[in-house]
This record gives structure tokens, C-alpha cells and sequence, in this order.
């Protein structure tokens, strides 16, 4: 059964019939892995089966297909969840489910059954990032004990997108806490309701923030596809280390109404799924200021044909093993018919940009949280101000700040507000540096329609001492998040059990285009890499017998 229209595809005609069949129990040790590069001593086998194991598009079309009900989708998930998410590995990437998740799965069964599809997400489960509202029975608390009662009964616009085109609001992401911007010190994937975030792929490994929730469970086939929120990097960060895909669209396209803010510039929720063709599924629900575009339309492997590529080298990092992998991406790039432009010159910046850029967070942020928390129930929520937040915390510092302080909560306390002139000199200058002397620079001096960079670095262990200690990093993610233009990740390989993405940036509003590129690439690379739920890299045997002294054979 298909559906046609504007904003749908013809799903039995994409999608391959999928198993119905699934299973949330543990499989055999070495189940599922490929590489010879394991230990079955060591890795528990959490390997998906089944339906479960799909692709979003393959599980839309199973469920159009009558291979599978809604309700069985939603019960197969809960019990995954349960015995990887809360047992087992213990990601901790899910912090709430939505208790009608079940009575809206029959119900969308039954009109099923009476011929009518809502959607071409019909019946399809998705997880949400917790700092984005839905009017299920579930709080909106971006992690924080402030907010834990914060019911606000009301559904952000992307996600009435998402349900009006059939999908379930399966529950709720842990995140880093107020989208971390909380403490510089912070560290990525913590929260104070939810715990750390693991990644699937090594448990020891940060999942990078602030979406580190919504990547894990991606990976880990918790959801269909789940929900992202991005500032600079948290959509991009999190799908790198996670080995999905992620897409930050041009800053507009998703409203950001109902969604726990950090700056009214930056700011975009995003898709996070396991394939680009699920990204732009969810992205013609979720972008309902372009009710007009259908982005998977253009999605085909020949997409990269005759397009002129931006090899960013400046932006390509000094880690050698990040470097061979996105030279194999560059070669699959080429073998798709893109034609490589080199690009070895970085855009320079003014003195005193970063402070300038972080300085905008800090306004936008106070401005930003204040009204959101003055709109909120004051039964529900007793702060009602950044200033009440903060002496919230102080409040509850055993919980709170008990691994780091609230540094950047008191520096943006500290700020003056948005009609403030240096705030406006601010925003002219991120917009001049980042648009029109950065990307657009690029795109036009070299006559190129994309630009291609390693998505982040090999992700290092969390570190509740330190807090997040990150490598020099890689890419140029950062430019595109400033500028509010697109940004896609693609899987392009593993590194030492971990997984490393592709970036393909592009200029203001090309999303479709850019979501475009990445298909073709994928098609061509199918570089994923399936969670292994490693304990660290010494289960690795290479690892593990380097790490030891010498012995002869």
C-alpha cells in the first residue's frame, strides 16, 4: 500500500519487505559482528533482529504492508529499550516513554484496518530530544531537577508534524543538560534526571552532546528514527560518534516554537536516523515552513554526478587515521561522479570572533530561557527565571553540581539585553564571518555546490574528572552552525571500533540538495557501522594483546 502527494513517496516502491519478526533479547556473544576484530570473552552481542533491526523507510513500508502493527512496532521497542537501554549495556539514552504510546499504536491500527494512512510515517515510532514539547503525558525537562515536573500539554510544531503524518511519539531522549550550556566543564551526555549517555559502539566512549540521547538510541535501534536539537555541533557531534546519520537543516525550515531555547539564531532541531532517505522522511514532516518541498525527491545514487565537491583540507584535521578514511570517502565521491575541487585556504576570521559568537550565545540564551520559563505552569515549575535557576541549583547542588559547577548559567546571568547594542554588533559579525566572508566565500571563490570535511574526532572517554577533553577537532561544522546554513553527517568508516562521519555543508536554504549528496554518497560508501556495545578498547584483541607486555609465539 503506497502513498502518493506532495510531502509522501510511493513506499512499496523504495523499501525492500522486511521480517516481522523481532527479538529484545540478547544475541550469542559474536552474533551479528562482522569484524574479526572481537573478543566473544567480552562484547555482549545486543545485535537487533528483525524488523528492529530496519532502516525507517523499510519499517514505514512494513507497516503500510500489514507485516507488522503499530502496536507490536511500539511493544518490540519497550522491550528493547528495557533490555538494552535500562539492562544490559544501560545507555541510559531514553529517559522517559510516553505512556500512550500503546493506545495510539492501536488506534492508528485500526484505521489501518479500515483502509486509511495517515501518513507515510504511519504507525512509525520516534523518540524525541527532552527539550522539545509534546502534549503526551510526559514532561519536557532538558534533564534538569528544575523542570522534572514540566508538563506542558503542548506539541512543538515539528512534532504535530511528525504526527500528522502518522508517526508515534515514542518517548522522551536524555541529553546534556540544558542542551549543554550549562558549565564549561560540562560533560557530554550527563544529566542530572537521566545519568550519562553511553555510546553503543564502546560504552567507555563519550557520545558528544548535546543530542547524545537521540544518537545512542538511534544507533542502538531503540526508535525508527529519533529527534535532534542543534546549537553548534549537537546533532552533527552525536550522530558522528554514534555512526548515523544526522542532518541540521537550514535554521527556519523546522519551527523552533515549544523548544527549551539557547539562541534564537542557531537554534534547529534536526533528524537522526540510521539512513539518509529516513532523515528526509522525517524532515517532510517535521519542516512545516516548507510545506512544499519533498526532500526525498531528489535522493538518488547519481545525485553526486557532475557536482562540484569542496574538499575543505584545511578543515580535514592532523589525525591519520581520520584522514585515510575521509580520503576513501573522497574516492567514493569521485567513483559517484563528483568532481573534487582541493581547498587549502581557510577563511580568516577577526580577533576576538569566538568571544564575540560565545557572547551571543550568553544574550540569546537569557533572553531565550526567561520568556520560556515565564510561559510555563508556575504550579509545575517554580523557577521563573535564569536568576531562579541558578539559585535552584545552588539549592540542590548535591544533585545538580555534583560533578560541575554552572559557569556559563552565571556569565549569561551577567549579560544585558537583546536590544543591547553589542549585542546587535554580535549578530552582524557572526553573520558576516560565518555567511558571507566564510561559507559563501567558499562556495562562490571556488564554484563549488558543496563542501565535504570530516564530521569530529575519534570521541575519547567520558571523564567525570575533567569533563569533556576533546582532540584537536576536525571540520567545519562550527561555520556552518553560525551561519545557520545545512549541515549532513554520513558514516564513512570505524577507527579503532568507533565510528567517524562525513560532513556535507552547503549555502542557505539548499537542504534538499545537500540531503542529496549524501544519499549518493551513502549509496555508494555504506560505511554504518552496527553498535558492538564494547566495554572499551581493550576489547578489542589488537588492543588487548598491544596493551600487554611482549611475549614470543
Amino acid at each position: 500500500m503506497g502513498l502518493t502527494g506532495k510531502r509522501g513517496i510511493v513506499l512499496s516502491a523504495l523499501m525492500l519487505t522486511v521480517v516481522a519478526c523481532s527479538e529484545a533479547t540478547p544475541t550469542t556473544p559474536t552474533e551479528g559482528v562482522t569484524s574479526d576484530d572481537t573478543s566473544s570473552d567480552s562484547i555482549v552481542g545486543y545485535q537487533p533482529r528483525g524488523i528492529l533491526s530496519k532502516s525507517l523507510p523499510e519499517i514505514a513500508s512494513a507497516v503500510q504492508a500489514g507485516e507488522v502493527t503499530s502496536a507490536e512496532l511500539v511493544q518490540l521497542y519497550m522491550d528493547r529499550i528495557e533490555a538494552v537501554d535500562r539492562s544490559g549495556p544501560t545507555l541510559q539514552s531514553v529517559l522517559t516513554l510516553n505512556p500512550d504510546a500503546v493506545a495510539q499504536a492501536k488506534a492508528l491500527d485500526a484505521k489501518m484496518a479500515a483502509g486509511e494512512i495517515v501518513g507515510p510515517l504511519h504507525g512509525v515510532p520516534v523518540l524525541l530530544k527532552d527539550n522539545i514539547e509534546a502534549k503526551d503525558p510526559m514532561p519536557t525537562t532538558a534533564g534538569a531537577l528544575a523542570l522534572k515536573d514540566n508538563m506542558t500539554g503542548r506539541d512543538s510544531p515539528l512534532v504535530k508534524g511528525l504526527r500528522d503524518a502518522g508517526a508515534i511519539i515514542l518517548g522522551k531522549t536524555n541529553l546534556s543538560q540544558w542542551a549543554n550550556f550549562r558549565s564549561v566543564d560540562s560533560m557530554s551526555g550527563w544529566s542530572a534526571l537521566g545519568g550519562q549517555v553511553r555510546n553503543p559502539h564502546m560504552l567507555d566512549r563519550n557520545p558528544c552532546g548535546s543530542s547524545s540521547g537521540s544518537g545512542a538510541a538511534a544507533a542502538a535501534s531503540l526508535a525508527a528514527g529519533t529527534v535532534g536539537t542543534e546549537t553548534n555541533g549537537s546533532i552533527i557531534c552525536p550522530s558522528n560518534a554514534s555512526g548515523i546519520v544526522g542532518f541540521k537543516p537550514t535554521v527556519g525550515v523546522i519551527p523552533q516554537d515549544h523548544i527549551i531555547p539557547i539562541s534564537a539564531t542557531q537554534d534547529t532541531a534536526g533528524p537522526m536516523t540510521k539512513t539518509v532517505m529516513g532523515a528526509a522522511m522525517m524532515m517532510n514532516a517535521m519542516a512545516t515552513t516548507t510545506p512544499d518541498v519533498d526532500y526525498t525527491t531528489r535522493l538518488s545514487p547519481e545525485a553526486l554526478k557532475g557536482v562540484r565537491v569542496g574538499v575543505l583540507r584545511f578543515a580535514e584535521g592532523a589525525y591519520h587515521p581520520v584522514i585515510a578514511r575521509f580520503n576513501e570517502a573522497l574516492a567514493d565521491i569521485e567513483a559517484a561522479g563528483g568532481i573534487l575541487v582541493e581547498i587549502t585556504d581557510r577563511p580568516s576570521v577577526p580577533d576576538g570572533f569566538g568571544a564575540k559568537a560565545y557572547d551571543l550565545l550568553k544574550y540569546e540564551f537569557k533572553d531565550g530561557l526567561n520568556k520560556y520559563l515565564a510561559s510555563t505552569d508556575p504550579a509545575q515549575v517554580r523557577v521563573r527565571t535564569l536568576a531562579d535557576l541558578i539559585a535552584f541549583n545552588l539549592e540542590h547542588a548535591d544533585v545538580e553540581l555534583a560533578l560541575f559547577d554552572q559557569s556559563i548559567l552565571l556569565s549569561s546571568e551577567e549579560m544585558a539585553d537583546v536590544d543591547s547594542a553589542d549585542y546587535k554588533a554580535a549578530v552582524d559579525l557572526v553573520r558576516e564571518t560565518t555567511q558571507d566572508n566564510g561559507l559563501d566565500l567558499l562556495l562562490a571563490t571556488y564554484d563549488v555546490d558543496v563542501l565535504v570535511a570530516p564530521s569530529g574526532v575519534v570521541v575519547p572517554r567520558v571523564d567525570p574528572a575533567n569533563g569533556d577533553v576533546w582532540p584537536a577537532w576536525p571540520g567545519y561544522g562550527s561555520h556552518a552552525a553560525r551561519a545557520g546554513y545545512p549541515h549532513a553527517t554520513v558514516p564513512m568508516g570505524e577507527v579503532t571500533g568507533l565510528s567517524v562521519g562525513l560532513s556535507f555543508i552547503g549555502g542557505y536554504m539548499t537542504d534538499a540538495a545537500i540531503l542529496s549528496y549524501a544519499y549518493a554518497y551513502e549509496q555508494r560508501s555504506q560505511k554504518r557501522l552496527e553498535p558492538r556495545y564494547l566495554k572499551d578498547a581493550e576489547d578489542l584483541p589488537r588492543v588487548a594483546k598491544a596493551m600487554k607486555p611482549y611475549k614470543p609465539e
